[in-house]
Parts: structure tokens; C-alpha cells; sequence
């Protein structure tokens, strides 16, 4: 099968983790994350460059409480060099990974490693807590649409890790995936992102997808090791 396009991609990640509310103001969309972190806080560009008020864009981002935030998709060259120009730096490049649903399903995972369970749990609550995935997050989880679950891994008897699963229009995407340090190294990110295509076929999807900072070195390593393709990247430019 032919895998997304990084634009398509794109819209899985704002449909899977999603803003709480979003207006467009100078020719960007300005989003109002409630403190869910950059994805959803960033304003990106919806118009022709030549109609971009960055004035605008960035005083509502301020009214907002928010960080002056930019999300820099691929195309858009451009608009990274005037956010150079206007003092913004660089933070956060992030490469988009898709895969077949059913390249990924390849082995039924061991019962508890993995399990499907919606809404999250108190235990998988204090697992994203540990990882720095704090209560603002959690409430993206519960804005996104179905089909969603989360997925509660326990090995050895013990709470081992958690993440987060939603679908948009046959696309899953995987986020805020946490093991707890004790409990590392065990393949139970790998048995997540495993699990999580047997939900998506399970679902009537067809593609997995997760979205991973170029300095994750281990998370990106084993999206590779699953054979997950690169499908593109966005970094974003922020302004202190």
C-alpha cells in the first residue's frame, strides 16, 4: 500500500491531538493549547505568505498566555527565514513516521504487555506523570475523537509504561508513549507500537503513525527497527 503523505500526516496529528479551540488571526491559525505543550500551542501558516500579519498572530498568542510559537512545515522555507529574521530560533525538529498497519501487526504481543483500555486508568495517569506528561496532556487525550484507547503495559508483575492511541481517517497515530525507567529495555516499546497496529486494523484502519524529536535517539532508532518510513518532518520557531 502507498503510505500518507506527510501533508495528510499532518492533519492526523491536529485531529489525533487536538487544540482546544483555534482561530485564524493574520493569515495563521493561532491555537489555544490550555498548557497541552507545543503541538497544540503552535500557530501555523493558512494563507499566501504575502497576506501574513506576524503582528497580529503574535499579539493574540500573547493574549493567549502563550509562548510566540511557530510551527514550519515542509514548503515553507520561506516563512522560516523571516522568523529568522525577526529573532525567532529554532527548537524541537520532529521526523513524521508511517507504516502499514499490517507490517507492524506481525506477532500477537504477550497478553498484559500492551493492553487496550479507555478512559485511562489512575495507574496509567501517574505513569505519564512520571514521564512529564502532566494533566494538561491527559486532556488533549480526552478532547480527541474516536476510535482512541490507551495502551497499559505491565511486565513482571509491575506497572511498566503507558501511551496514547488515536485514529483519523484510517491513520493512527501514537503519542505520549512512556516507560518507566525501571522497566526499560524490555521491548515494550516495541510491544506498543505492535499492539497499536493490530488496534488500528482492528478499527478499520490501514496506516500507523508516531511523530519523534530528531534527538530521540532510542525512540527513533526503534520506530526504524520496525521498518517505519520517514515520511517528512516540522520543527518550530519560538521567540523568547
Amino acid at each position: 500500500m502507498t503510505l500518507p503523505t506527510i501533508d495528510k500526516l499532518y492533519d492526523v496529528c491536529e485531529a489525533t491531538w487536538p487544540c482546544a479551540s483555534q482561530r485564524e488571526i493574520g493569515g495563521f491559525i493561532v491555537r489555544d493549547g490550555k498548557g497541552g505543550g507545543k503541538r497544540v500551542s503552535a500557530a501555523t501558516l493558512n494563507a499566501p505568505l504575502a497576506r501574513a500579519n506576524y503582528d497580529e498572530a503574535e499579539a493574540a498568542m500573547d493574549a493567549l498566555g502563550q509562548s510566540r510559537l511557530f510551527q514550519i512545515r515542509e514548503g515553507e522555507g520561506a516563512l522560516d527565514q523571516i522568523l529568522i529574521g525577526r529573532g525567532y530560533s529554532v527548537i524541537d525538529p520532529v521526523n513524521v513516521y508511517a507504516i502499514a498497519a499490517k507490517d507492524l501487526a506481525i506477532e500477537t504481543p504477550p497478553r498484559t504487555v500492551a493492553i487496550p483500555t479507555w478512559e485511562p486508568l489512575a495507574i496509567m495517569e501517574e505513569l505519564w506523570s512520571e514521564g512529564g506528561v502532566a494533566q494538561e496532556r491527559i486532556e488533549v487525550m480526552l478532547r480527541a475523537a474516536y476510535p482512541k484507547t490507551g495502551l497499559l503495559s505491565r511486565w513482571n508483575d509491575k506497572p511498566a509504561g503507558t501511551s496514547f492511541v488515536s485514529m483519523h481517517d484510517g491513520v493512527s497515530m501514537i503519542h505520549a508513549l512512556e516507560i518507566t525507567p525501571r522497566q526499560r529495555r524490555n521491548g515494550l516499546g516495541r510491544w506498543a507500537m505492535i499492539r497499536t497496529g493490530f488496534w488500528t486494523l482492528e478499527n478499520g484502519g490501514e496506516t500507523v503513525s508516531v511523530i519523534c524529536t530528531q534527538t530521540n535517539t532510542a525512540a527513533n532508532k526503534l520506530y526504524q527497527s520496525l521498518g517505519m518510513q520517514n515520511i517528512g518532518s516540522y520543527h518550530y520557531r519560538i521567540k523568547a
